[in-house]
Parts: structure tokens; C-alpha cells; sequence
């Protein structure tokens, strides 16, 4: 399957984009955890038992699994003249601007990491100053450094393929990210999108050179007409007018509607799919401190430019309206306010639907699981004692290429 085509948050799953966990999470110390947005650090070798345990239920069930470490190493093999180029740029976007360091790593990449899926690995690892054995005489930078110090940062939020791209019908948004750690993670998905020969000439609707922040985890398809985003922490209106405007110019993309949900703006609630998903035809999870009025904005094509209308109600209401029938919202932690608090922390309501009713989830939620089995859906639940360290759940994991109509 080539391309992406992704109408709907619930339709059959048939490819998805996954990072399997790597040594970056092994770069994370509790000097690093705030500014690489962590509040804590995962157990690497469970973190990636427990991701491929979720890879395989995805397989399981008829899902094509690719790897954005595969992607990209992919890219270089086919284009190898791209290979110096992206590895400079990475160095720019890593802050190594001094052309003595831009050769040194540069020169330490060539020699250490020949193939291209290790470059790529060793791209989003990070570089430590002990690996690159430099003269320390011939620089003041090296002899005031710790022999810990990270030259270049890891990325250990990649395992939340969600958020640096979005698939939006046939298209995709190539986002820039509300952190500079988060935004870097961006330049996989601008190569692949750009030469990978399976989804070269993609729509794209968004630039990660553009100046405001959105994320793929504010993004939901929630039918092949219409598309909710979050305001929210990481994700700012200007940018959702920009999106806008470009998708609606797309000849190409059926989308209608777009639905800008204004949601609170803290780190248990930073994204709109941290705070509901669709799980069936007529179901979504939900957090409880969402629940009841939400000022939502109706943005719809008009001229040549965009019109925006502000919408008050109740959000099953709203929903009820652009879905086609009558919503169920169910919340997080079936209404217990403690259950509710502690289970959305862990992404008790960030689900991934791989059909209609049928939805991945992680199993330490088990108040908020056993609710949704009690509703008829069909619960998968996949280990998570480490990979939720990161605050995301297995909606915020995967990145839908390819649903069925």
C-alpha cells in the first residue's frame, strides 16, 4: 500500500507508522527529564518488549506495520547523495553551528555509522562529547564541559510517531512542534514525505517551517467531511488557520469542515486526543473535565480565504451534529472522579480504534477498561508499565497511513 488515506479515526486499520523505542531513551537523565518532556525515565528493554507487543497485536489484526527508523534509512539508500545533506542539516537543527564540531561529528558518523538505518538510529540517540575523543587543548568549549555533557540531544519522544506529522485524508501535515526538543524529530518525516517513493507527492497542508505550532495528537479525522484540531497546549490558532486555508485550497480533499475544539491548557490535557477519541460509529472515550459546555469554532471555506464561527453547547451535542448520529460519550474512569484523574494520566481515554468497536488500549487502565467492555466494545489491552513513563497512550504511538473507506 502507497500513499495515505486515513478519512476516518475508526475505519479499518491497514498500514500504521510506528518507532520502535531506542537507545535515545537511554540518554535520559533526571538533570534532562523537564526539558526532553519527561517526568520520568522507561525501563528500555521492557519499553521495547512492551511496543512490540503492540506491533504485534496491531499485525495481528491485519495491519501493515512499517518503521520510521525504515523510512528514512530507506530514503538514504535510494538517494545517497541526500546523505550528507541530511546530516548537516541535522547538525544545524542540533545547534552544532562551529565548523570544527559540524567535522568532527560529521566525520564520526561517516566512520562509525556506515549504514544507513545505524546513522539514523544514531541520529536519534544523540551524541555524547566522551564519543567523539577530541582534542580538549584545542578548545575551551571542551575543557569547561562535563564528560557527560550531550553535544547532541537525544529524541526520546519519537515512540509518539502522532505528533510529528499527521495524516489528513490523502494528505499530511508536516507539523512544527510546540518544543525545540519535539520540533527536530520533524526532519524524518521531511524526507520521507518529500522522496520516500511510496508517499513522494503527498498533499502536503502544513510546513515545519511555519511559525506556529500544531501537533498531530490535536488532529482528528473524524470523517472523510470533517476534521476536529485541538487549540491547546501545543497547538495555537494561528497555525489551524494556516491549515486551513490550505487544505480547504486542496482541490483534492473532500474536507468541508474543519471544528477548532478549544480545550485547557495543561500537560494532562495537551493534546485533543489526550482528552477524547472516537472509538466506534457512535462512541468516544472522554475525560470528565471536559465534559458538559466547550466552545468549539466551525471553520468552513469562503472565497478564496476561510470563515469562522463560534459554536456554544454541549459536546455530545456537537458531535452528535457533525458525526450523523446520536453520540455516546464515555468518560474516563466511568465517572469516578479519583479513577478519573489517575487513569487519564495514564491515557485512560488516548485510544487507538483499529475498527469500528474494536480499540487498543493500555491495560493498567483497568477501571476505564472494564467500562468500555461493559459498553460491547472489544478491548485489546497491551502491556504499558514503562512505555506510559512517557505520557502518551496507543493513539499517540501510531500514526494511521492507510484506512478502508
Amino acid at each position: 500500500m502507497t500513499g495515505i488515506h486515513v478519512p476516518s479515526e475508526i475505519k479499518p486499520l491497514k498500514k500504521v507508522l510506528l518507532h520502535r523505542p531506542g537507545r535515545e531513551l537511554l540518554n535520559l537523565t533526571p538533570n534532562t527529564l523537564e526539558e526532553l518532556l519527561f517526568d520520568d525515565i522507561p525501563f528500555l528493554k521492557v519499553a521495547q518488549e512492551e511496543h512490540d507487543a503492540f506491533a504485534q497485536i496491531l499485525r495481528d489484526n491485519g495491519v501493515e506495520v512499517v518503521y520510521l527508523e525504515d523510512l528514512m534509512a530507506e530514503v538514504l539508500t535510494l538517494f545517497p547523495e541526500l546523505r550528507e545533506q541530511f546530516v548537516m542539516q541535522w547538525l544545524e537543527e542540533g545547534d552544532i553551528h562551529t565548523e570544527r564540531y559540524q567535522k568532527v561529528i560529521f566525520d564520526y558518523l561517516n566512520e562509525n555509522y556506515a549504514d544507513n538505518k545505524a546513522l539514523v538510529e544514531k541520529t536519534m540517540e544523540g551524541i555524547n562529547l566522551t564519543e567523539l575523543h577530541t582534542d580538549k587543548s584545542n578548545s575551551l568549549v571542551d575543557l569547561v564541559s562535563e564528560a557527560s555533557k550531550m553535544v547532541i540531544a537525544p529524541m526520546p519522544n519519537l515512540y509518539f510517531t502522532r505528533d510529528p506529522f499527521a495524516s489528513i485524508g490523502n494528505g499530511v501535515s508536516i507539523n512544527r512542534m510546540y518544543s525545540v526538543t519535539r520540533n527536530r524529530e520533524t526532519i524524518y518525516a521531511e524526507y520521507v514525505f518529500t522522496h520516500h517513493p511510496d508517499f513522494a507527492g503527498t498533499p502536503q497542508y502544513y510546513s515545519r517551517y511555519n511559525p506556529f505550532h500544531i501537533e498531530g495528537g490535536d488532529i482528528l479525522n473524524i470523517n472523510d467531511k470533517v476534521l476536529a484540531i485541538g487549540i491547546s497546549q501545543r497547538t495555537e490558532p494561528d497555525a489551524i488557520d494556516a491549515i486551513a486555508k490550505n487544505i480547504f485550497g486542496d482541490a483534492t480533499s473532500p474536507v468541508e469542515t474543519i471544528l477548532a475544539f478549544n480545550i485547557p491548557n495543561n500537560r494532562a490535557m495537551m493534546h485533543l486526543d489526550t482528552v477524547f477519541t472516537q472509538i466506534d460509529t457512535d462512541k468516544f472515550t472522554i475525560h470528565p473535565g471536559i465534559m458538559g459546555p466547550l466552545t468549539v469554532f466551525e471553520i468552513t471555506p469562503e472565497d478564496e480565504g476561510i470563515k469562522v464561527k463560534e459554536i456554544n453547547g454541549k459536546l455530545e451535542d456537537i458531535l452528535t451534529k457533525y458525526v450523523g448520529v446520536p453520540v455516546e460519550l464515555i468518560p474516563c474512569g466511568g465517572g469516578d472522579r479519583i479513577a478519573a484523574e489517575r487513569e487519564q494520566w495514564n491515557d485512560g481515554s488516548n485510544t487507538l480504534c483499529i475498527a469500528p468497536g474494536t480499540i487498543v488500549v493500555y491495560e493498567r487502565n483497568d477501571v476505564t477498561n472494564a467500562v468500555l467492555e461493559q459498553k460491547g466494545l472489544n478491548v485489546i489491552k497491551m502491556p504499558s508499565a514503562e512505555l506510559s513513563r512517557g505520557r502518551g497512550g496507543p493513539r499517540c504511538m501510531s500514526m494511521p497511513l492507510v484506512r478502508e473507506d
